[in-house]
């Protein structure tokens, strides 16, 4: 397979993002656990940014690289897990909520970063310090990413952080459900996933982020 330097060049911004993108959301449920009471996240190094605290080897580089060189391939990518001790959050909260609150945590850091990388290219581009096709970049690896990172975690399918999130919302005599859903769903999940499913459940999500892209984009100078 002849490897250009331009796939050179898009895999490893697209590897970049992925990492800073991952070490954030892992980053959300360990200081979401750490201020309810939960010591392990910082007792093991994860209240950080750091890529080096949450990077995998083979779902944070080998197959996103794999799938940059290789589109046909299927998109699975993760970060190292935040493990966390449900026991030692604060009893102000009832446990299942505290956890929904951890999960949530996770989905919900991406936003701020499509935000921040939003300001920070308009604000580089109407100063002059990049051009149009540095800012598209920025907008496709990163903006976009996040967006649909967001919204793919918040499917309330287990491994995703939506199960626990789901689970935290049900009452009591509706736990039935993601009880269900803890014992099958990994199963369904790659069923789903590798079927195609998933695509059409994300529609609403890449035409979000594809509209929020194109609105920055409008404001930089060409």
């Amino acid at each position: 397979m002849d490897i250009s330097a331009d796939q050179v060049r898009v895999a490893l911004l697209s590897l970049i993002a992925f990492v800073v993108s991952v070490s954030v959301h892992e980053f959300g449920h360990a200081f979401m656990a750490d201020r309810l009471g939960d010591r392990l996240p910082r007792a093991q190094g994860r209240v950080t940014l750091s890529p080096f605290a949450h990077a995998d080897l083979v779902g944070t580089i080998v197959l996103p690289l794999l799938a940059a060189f290789n589109p046909g391939l299927p998109m699975l990518a993760w970060g190292r897990p935040v493990q966390t001790n449900p026991d030692a959050y604060t009893k102000r909260l009832p446990q299942r909520v505290a956890h929904m609150l951890v999960a949530l945590m996770g989905p919900a850091m991406n936003l701020p970063l499509a935000s921040l990388i939003s300001v920070v290219v308009l604000a580089l581009a109407n100063a002059g310090a990049i051009r149009l096709p540095l800012a598209t970049a920025l907008v496709r690896y990163v903006l976009v990413l996040n967006i649909v990172l967001m919204c793919f975690n918040l499917i309330p399918l287990p491994p995703l952080d939506g199960a626990n999130v789901l689970a935290g919302f049900l009452p009591e005599k509706l736990q039935i459900v993601p009880q269900t859903l803890r014992r099958y769903g990994t199963l369904l999940f790659l069923v789903l996933y590798l079927s195609g499913v998933f695509s059409f459940v994300m529609k609403p999500a890449f035409h979000f982020a594809a509209a929020w892209a194109n609105a920055v984009l409008e404001h930089v100078p060409a």
